[in-house]
């Protein structure tokens, strides 16, 4: 069985859009600093790295399926180019309402991660900026390691919080290291 690190997308790998809007377009996408070299240096300590995000846009009708699609095609190609590999992207395009089993803090996403590339949960990591990212590895029954800006209110404890995903992927390393 393999062990992975899922990541949320926004706020994980690349800056969030302001409040109440969306990342529509790659013109609008911004890798935050140190995401391309914590995936790289993830997927070289055996790890595959997958991607589990809402994207609630697209239920919205502010971008189609072919629009996330083409993002992710493009944030791929650029991660690559700095050795950064993402084995897999599961998204929810799904509204808050009604729910479906894949929007996050629901762990359909994660779980259908699992039965796809033999993934053992338990041994696994969920990286994510919010409840529902922490909640959805928690229902996996995975690892949780919230990364959060310092003063910003907390409501699920995750298993550690740190300041950035290159934080959280040494996090991960120390951790497997000490665990074998």
């Amino acid at each position: 069985m393999h062990r992975a690190v899922f990541l949320d997308r926004d706020g994980v790998i690349n800056s969030k859009a302001p409040e109440g809007r969306y990342i529509t377009r790659w013109a609008d996408f911004q890798f935050l600093p140190g995401a391309a070299a914590a995936i790289a240096r993830l997927h070289q300590s055996g790890f595959l790295v997958i991607i589990v995000t809402n994207q609630r846009g697209v239920a919205r009708g502010l971008m189609t399926i072919e629009d996330l699609e083409e993002i992710h095609r493009r944030m791929e190609a650029a991660l690559a180019s700095s050795n950064a590999h993402i084995h897999a992207i599961y998204y929810c395009p799904h509204d808050v309402s009604p729910a479906c089993a894949c929007r996050k803090p629901a762990a359909g996403m994660l779980l259908q991660a699992a039965k796809d590339h033999g993934i053992d949960l338990h041994n696994s990591w969920m990286v994510g900026d919010s409840d529902r990212d922490i909640l959805a590895g928690q229902n996996a029954g995975c690892r949780t390691i919230r990364i959060l800006p310092s003063g910003t209110p907390v409501h699920v404890p995750s298993d550690r919080t740190v300041q950035s995903l290159d934080d959280a992927a040494t996090e991960i390393i120390q951790a497997d290291v000490a665990q074998h």
